[in-house]
């Protein structure tokens, strides 16, 4: 049809050639708008390819067919056949069974016989840092999604303060000027001057069009990634000139049969001016592979990796009795990252772990920690703790309670031994929400708690409400004991649990060991200069004795 309108004449040419450019023009221009339909082919293109193969030849065959009977019967047999591919393949999940089986295959995964320490314990939840963030901004400000990241050797809370999404002219004609970054390890974050870091980011999570942050790394893409790339989630940090910059965390799919999630490295955007040509042409950012991330140092030991991408490598564990295992026949090792309905923000938790003392190699800062437990909803004793390198490196380190048969709680068991531990709370507004990982050395060994904040929750909106001074509960994996604890004084926590389980674990552990708080240098200074003055006085007290005694001698002897 095109080539007998081409040979109509020189117009039709011409018409021909602008429909063309045109065409080409929005393929290039548009194309962060019809990336998705890109990677939902790449996603899918195993089961998209055979079934375009069944289909084609099944229509073949009808078309061949002279009897309406047989004709019938194709017809048939290709709706049981589509039939099918829909019920195994997605409503009863073997697709993401597949999927997650080559994540399996693919980890490289690191068994530890030691559980690492944790450090810098953030105090409160996400939830509540994302509320009290928004109370701290006017009408036409948002606050974009705190993610937890190491600023200055310290780990904060950092968010964009942008123009916001309700009224659509702000996101088209302002700037992100302003970034939240505030400590993680206090029970007081503020949100005043000091922590509201002036920038301009003319790209950004909640601008419109070309200036979006997604629209303007997809334009970034070369072809291939077109096709393999994904955005993800975007953190602010800063980089190793000390300028903030967005990282935006990078997915790619690997594989043909059943393609599967892996970090892709990530695309930085430095803040300052972008012009109109550059963002509708070639993009915004610069792209750091996985393998040239250790270069920059911003990056190494950071939290940059998509928590979709963790996720399924931690549920992936429940292959390690096999590829039959998790079937509903077998289920020995097949686990679950527990959900809880009542907390806002699920697993993972970002965590700042040391493991300078276990012997494995991996460093000492950011991961994604899982709390695995066994798949039945009856059943919630820990049975593998996950440690997923935030920053991409390719390892995942666990750790199998089960195996060892430590007997520990999970985190599905938490809520009710916190709710039972205080039942003068309203219940129904407060709720006891993030058990991350709580790990120290007390009394002769390394003990597991869980360290839970109690956020109010509001009425009006369903959304947490953070306090300065919130409540803390630690509770004890093995002796599910319930330890409240003062958030004002983090220094003197392991001091709190052992006063209260110090009894206890001797009776079941069979050892006294007792906890003994480490002085500071003044206090040892003092203790020296108050030995010195007891010293000086009980000088003082002999010395008037033998004079005493001198004049009562003298006194005898006159006599």
């Amino acid at each position: 049809m095109i080539k007998t309108y081409w040979q109509k004449g020189a117009k039709q040419k011409r018409n021909i050639i602008l429909l063309s450019l045109l065409i080409i023009g929005l393929l290039f221009f548009l194309r962060d708008d019809y990336q998705p339909a890109l990677l939902f082919f790449r996603k899918y293109i195993f089961i998209i390819l055979l079934c375009f193969m069944v289909l084609f030849f099944g229509l073949r065959k009808f078309r061949k067919l002279a009897s309406t009977g047989k004709r019938i019967g194709v017809l048939g047999l290709l709706a049981l056949f589509f039939g099918l591919i829909y019920y195994i393949g997605f409503h009863s999940k073997m697709y993401n069974y597949m999927q997650t089986y080559n994540v399996f295959n693919d980890l490289n995964r690191i068994e530890i016989v030691e559980l690492p320490l944790t450090q810098n314990e953030r105090i409160q939840p996400l939830r509540n840092i994302f509320s009290m963030a928004n109370e701290s901004v006017g009408e036409t400000k948002d606050v974009s999604l705190p993610h937890l990241v190491r600023v200055d050797n310290n780990n904060q809370w950092t968010m964009a303060i942008q123009p916001t999404e309700k009224y659509t002219w702000q996101g088209i004609k302002d700037d992100t000027e302003e970034v939240f970054s505030v400590s993680s390890t206090t029970p007081f974050p503020r949100f005043s001057n000091e922590n509201r870091i002036p920038v301009k980011f003319t790209i950004g999570e909640s601008l419109k069009f070309s200036r979006n942050t997604y629209n303007a790394v997809v334009q970034r893409f070369n072809l291939w990634q077109l096709f393999n790339y994904e955005p993800s989630d975007t953190y602010y940090m800063k980089n190793d000139k000390g300028a903030w910059v967005q990282v935006v965390s990078l997915i790619k799919w690997k594989g043909f049969f059943f393609p599967y999630p892996t970090f892709g490295g990530v695309m930085v955007i430095d803040n300052g001016d972008h012009n109109y040509f550059e963002r509708i042409t070639i993009g915004i950012g610069k792209y750091i592979a996985p393998s040239a991330m250790q270069n920059y140092a911003y990056l190494t030991k950071q939290n940059t990796l998509s928590e979709k991408v963790s996720k399924l490598q931690a549920e992936s564990l429940k292959f390690l009795g096999g590829f039959s295992d998790p079937l509903p026949w077998n289920m020995k090792t097949a686990v679950k990252i527990p959900q809880l309905p009542d907390d806002q923000n699920q697993q993972p938790y970002v965590t700042d772990f040391d493991f300078s003392d276990t012997k494995t190699g991996a460093y000492s800062g950011l991961y994604h920690w899982f709390g695995l437990e066994p798949v039945g909803a009856e059943r919630t004793s820990l049975t593998f703790s996950v440690f997923i390198p935030a920053d991409g490196t390719n390892a995942l380190y666990f750790y199998d309670h089960a195996a060892k048969k430590e007997g520990y709680a999970g985190v599905s068991a938490m809520p009710l031994k916190v709710i039972e531990s205080r039942k003068e709370y309203d219940w129904s507004v407060n709720k006891p929400v993030e058990f991350r990982p709580y790990i120290k050395e007390i009394a002769g060994r390394k003990r597991m708690f869980f360290l839970s904040t109690i956020s109010a929750i509001k009425k009006e909106n369903a959304q947490f409400d953070g306090a300065a001074t919130p409540d803390l509960a630690l509770i004890d994996a093995e002796y599910r004991d319930v330890i409240w604890i003062d958030a004002k004084h983090p220094s003197k926590w392991n001091e709190q649990v052992y006063l209260q389980l110090n009894e206890a674990w001797r009776t079941s552990e069979n050892q006294n060991i007792y906890f003994e708080k480490e002085k500071t240098i003044l206090e040892q200074n003092r203790a020296i200069l108050d030995s010195i003055q007891l010293l000086s006085n009980q000088q003082k007290k002999l010395e008037e004795i033998k004079r005493l005694q001198k004049r009562i001698d003298s006194i005898k002897m006159n006599k």
